[in-house]
């Protein structure tokens, strides 16, 4: 039996899975000690619960535990990522090189670095959302000291060729760090074989809590040194003073361990109904995928219904289906996506796209509704439109 409304915006957040729930429970009331206190069993209690947790979340990632900085989430992650490189590597140079189609995290750090006296580079994406690498490699200059291209968009799903960047990047002696939010425990990363050197990713995103991230910061080959943003008590190899939020980091570990043991299985799952969505909708006239088709995340799909706003759709199904217009960070700006634009897509389908999110608990049945639903109010709005039935008439242009 169908429960409403039905969760498909799993790209903004996900439900917090009851095993990561049932790991996180005993740390808010028993076992309560701070992980940094080191003179009595609550203070061991929680270091080792914390101990476990980051060798959980290095292991998803194929990194060491010593090399997992634990933060408030990916936001944070970004910005220490890209000002701590910034910061500490500025006898070697300013420049910096980045995405159009980033997350507002990288853009508006990105943006905050060049009011510091940094250069940016904004590397252009296609048709598909993805960059090209000639362009990447003809952009890096003597003072580059970072690129910043994620892994996986938010809003339509695409992946970009990480390994051929990780090598430009190796064979010139830049650091290369990469937003992982919307990948990681959906495709396989694996920072060694990818040659990452730095990487945010967020528990929220992968059944875990909200409220607690990590930065993957490489220690060999190249040993990468980071400024910290926030001072204290040099928690986190003095990368990120703080109180480190104990329960969090468990639910996080247990998230990533989760994640390690499904996720094959998961995504094909996943994969298949997405399929069967996309299938089903791209019949209707003037429906179109946005972005790349072939290398994209399994549970991602980002339509647009020419002569429908999005705004307008959503309300037509928000009693039934929880869905978004892209990424949930900017949903209340009433500009076009940023992403979309940069495809190279008119106002009226960047004005008319809906980012379909699937998840863990994502059923078929619930698929098939959406589909329905999502097709019956198109029609309806497309017959209160004069610009469909110009359409239907001949008399716009297709």
């Amino acid at each position: 039996m169908l429960k409403f409304p039905i969760y498909l915006d799993h790209n903004a957040t996900t439900p917090c899975d009851p095993r990561v729930l049932e790991a996180m429970l005993p740390y808010f009331t028993e076992k309560f000690g701070n992980a940094a206190s080191r003179t009595h069993f609550f203070g061991w209690e929680a270091a080792e619960a914390v101990t476990i947790a980051r060798e959980q979340v290095a292991a998803l990632i194929g990194a060491e535990p010593a090399e997992i900085v634990f933060t408030s989430g990916s936001t944070e992650g970004d910005n220490l990522a890209i000002k701590g490189v910034f910061d500490r590597y500025a006898t070697k140079g300013n420049h910096i090189i980045t995405v159009c189609t980033e997350h507002n995290a990288v853009l508006d750090t990105c943006r905050h670095i060049e009011k510091e006296g940094g250069e940016v580079d904004w590397l252009p994406v296609n048709s598909q959302g993805l960059i090209s690498p000639d362009e990447l490699e003809s952009a890096i200059k003597p003072s580059t000291v970072l690129i910043s291209i994620m892994l996986a968009n938010n809003e339509i799903g695409v992946i970009q060729p990480v390994q051929e960047i990780s090598r430009i990047a190796r064979a010139r002696e830049v650091l290369f760090f990469t937003d992982a939010t919307q990948a990681i425990g959906k495709i396989p990363v694996n920072v060694q074989d990818d040659g990452i050197d730095l990487m945010a990713f967020s528990a929220h995103k992968i059944y875990g809590p909200k409220g607690i991230g990590a930065l993957y910061v490489r220690r060999k080959n190249p040993r990468v040194k980071l400024t910290a943003q926030i001072d204290g008590g040099g928690h986190e190899r003095g990368m990120r003073s703080g109180t480190l939020n104990v329960p969090a980091i468990v639910g996080f570990g247990k998230a990533c361990e989760i994640a390690m043991l499904e996720m094959e299985t998961e995504s094909k799952r996943i994969a298949g109904l997405r399929d069967r969505l996309e299938g089903a909708l791209i019949r209707l006239e003037e429906t179109y995928v946005n972005g790349s088709r072939k290398h994209r995340l399994p549970n991602t799909s980002n339509l647009s219904f020419k002569y429908v706003e999005s705004e307008s759709l959503l309300m037509g199904v928000s009693r039934e289906l929880a869905l978004s217009s892209g990424s949930a960070c900017t949903s209340a700006s009433m500009e076009p996506s940023h992403v979309l634009k940069a495809l190279g897509l008119p106002d009226d389908l960047a004005y008319s796209s809906l980012r379909f999110g699937l998840g863990r608990t994502t059923t078929e049945e619930e698929v098939d509704h959406a589909i329905s639903l999502v097709a019956k109010t198109v029609a309806r709005l497309r017959e209160e439109n004069p610009l469909w039935e110009q359409f239907k008439q001949g008399t716009v242009p297709n």
